[in-house]
């Protein structure tokens, strides 16, 4: 589940990036999931995580509140995220240039 909310969030960011001009040379994330007991005393994944590190090449590259933004509308658009109970956030992993 952890890397399904991963893989969709990347395909979103990728696509909102290309969309913007900006050209994406890596995509690297190690997301981290945490495990809770709900109500009922059952474990569920409770939040994950996301770290993306990205490189971009070219000489068109994201300000850090574009970024931010290129994050925030793929998660706002990720169907899995949009699916899932647990809290999903993105990390602050120093992105590469």
């Amino acid at each position: 589940m952890i890397a399904a909310l991963s893989s969709c969030h990347m395909l979103f960011f990728l696509s909102f990036a290309a969309q913007a001009g900006f050209v994406v040379d890596e995509y690297e994330d190690s997301p981290v999931g945490i495990m809770s007991k709900n109500e009922h005393g059952k474990l569920f994944v409770s939040k994950v995580t996301l770290n993306p590190a990205i490189v971009f090449s070219s000489s068109k590259r994201p300000s850090p509140e574009e970024l931010d933004a290129l994050h925030h509308r793929a998660h706002e658009e990720c169907y899995i995220a949009n699916s899932v109970r647990s809290e999903v956030v993105v990390g602050t992993r120093q992105s590469a240039s």
